[in-house]
C-alpha cells in the first residue's frame, strides 16, 4: 500500500505539504472541538454557551487563543526553567506526531508503515512523560501531586488498552491500519468486539484525564493538578496537546472499531458512494468526541480509589479473560487470519 507522497512525483515537498496540512487541520478541529463542547455542555445544562464573540459565537476559540497569547508567561522562582518549558512542548508534539499514520482514507495517509499500530500506543504512552515534568518542574506540591495521579492513572490504563488492541488484532492479523480497517470482517466479529468498544472508550476516557476521571484537576484537592503553575502559551500547548489527545483516541476507536473510512453499517449503496472516505472518518470521530462530552456533562468525578479499582481490579481481568475468549472462538470457528 503505498503513502500518500509517494503517489506523486515529488515525494520530499508532497509529504512536507502533508504534514502541514494534517497539523493545521488537527489544530483547526482542536479549536473547534473547545467550541463544540461548550455548545453540547450549554445545551445539556440548559444554558447558552458561547455566543458573543462572531456570529453564534464561532471566533470564541480565537479570542481565547488570542488572549492566551498575550498573557504574561511567569515562572515559579524554583522552578527548572529547561524542564518548565520543555514539558509543555513535549506534551504538544506527541499529541501531533501519531497523526503521521492515521489513515484518513486507504490513500491519505502520510506514513503507511506496517506497524501502525504500536506506533501509535508507544506515542500515546510517551505523553505521560511531559505531565510528570510538568508536576516536578515548577517546584510545586500541588504540582507534583497532579503530576504523580495523572502518571499512575495513564500507566494503569494503557495496560487494559494494550489488552483491547490485541483483541482487535486477533480478528484482523494485522498491524497497518489500513489493512486493519479493510481486513474483511463479518458481523458477528463486530458484536464479539463490541465488549472492548466499551473498555477502550472508558479507558480513553482515563488516559486523557477527562471526566468522569479528570482526577490530576480535582480543584477541591490539588488546586488544578500537574499544570496548576503554568499559564500564558505554556497553558495553552497543555490544552491543545488535552484535546489533539481526545481526537487521536477518537480516531483510534474510530480505526479498530467502527469502520474507519468505510461507510457503517456496509451502505456502498446510493446516496452514501458519494460521501468521501476522509468525510466519514471525521463524522465518526466527531460521534465519539460527542460522546467525551456526554461523560464530561453528565457524570460526576470518580475518588481515585474507584479509578484505580476499576483499572486494576475490574478491566484488566476482564480485558485477560476475553483475550483468551476471543481467541477460542476465532480458533473454533476457523476465522483466524491466515487460517
Amino acid at each position: 500500500m503505498e503513502n500518500f507522497y509517494e503517489t506523486y512525483a515529488v515525494p520530499g515537498f508532497w509529504m512536507l505539504l502533508g504534514v502541514l496540512a494534517v497539523t493545521i487541520v488537527v489544530l483547526i478541529c482542536v479549536a473547534y472541538i473547545t467550541y463544540a463542547e461548550r455548545k453540547v455542555m450549554g445545551a445539556m445544562q440548559l444554558r447558552q454557551g458561547p455566543s458573543t464573540v462572531g456570529p453564534f459565537g464561532l471566533l470564541q476559540p480565537f479570542a481565547d487563543g488570542l488572549k492566551l497569547m498575550m498573557k504574561e508567561n511567569i515562572v515559579p522562582t524554583g522552578a527548572d526553567r529547561f524542564v518548565y518549558y520543555l514539558a509543555p512542548a513535549l506534551t504538544f508534539v506527541f499529541a501531533l506526531v501519531a497523526w503521521a499514520v492515521i489513515p484518513f482514507d486507504s490513500k491519505l495517509v502520510l506514513a503507511n508503515i506496517n506497524v501502525g499500530v504500536l506506533y501509535l500506543f508507544a506515542i500515546s504512552s510517551l505523553g505521560v512523560y511531559g505531565i510528570i515534568l510538568a508536576g516536578w518542574a515548577p517546584n510545586s506540591r500541588y504540582a507534583f501531586l497532579g503530576g504523580l495521579r495523572s502518571a499512575a492513572q495513564m500507566v494503569s490504563y494503557e495496560v487494559s488498552l494494550g489488552l483491547v488492541i490485541v483483541c482487535v488484532l486477533l480478528c484482523t492479523g494485522t498491524l497497518n491500519l489500513v489493512e486493519l480497517v479493510e481486513a474483511p470482517r463479518p458481523f458477528w466479529q463486530w458484536i464479539l468486539l463490541f465488549p472492548m468498544l466499551v473498555v477502550f472508550f472508558i479507558s480513553a476516557l482515563a488516559e486523557t484525564n477527562r471526566a468522569p476521571f479528570d482526577l490530576p484537576e480535582g480543584e477541591s484537592e490539588i488546586v488544578g493538578g500537574y499544570n496548576v503553575e503554568y499559564g500564558a502559551f505554556a497553558f495553552a500547548l497543555f490544552f491543545i496537546g488535552e484535546y489533539a489527545n481526545m481526537m487521536l483516541l477518537s480516531g483510534m476507536t474510530v480505526i479498530l472499531f467502527l469502520g474507519g473510512w468505510l461507510p457503517p453499517f456496509g451502505m456502498d449503496f446510493a446516496p452514501f458512494t458519494w460521501i468521501p472516505g476522509p468525510v466519514w472518518f471525521l463524522l465518526k470521530i466527531a460521534v465519539v468526541l460527542f460522546c467525551f462530552v456526554w461523560a464530561r456533562a453528565t457524570m460526576p468525578r470518580y475518588r481515585y480509589d474507584q479509578l484505580m479499582r476499576l483499572g486494576w481490579k475490574i478491566f484488566l481481568p476482564f480485558s485477560l479473560v476475553y483475550v483468551v475468549f476471543v481467541a477460542g472462538v476465532l480458533l473454533a470457528t476457523n476465522s483466524l487470519p491466515g487460517q
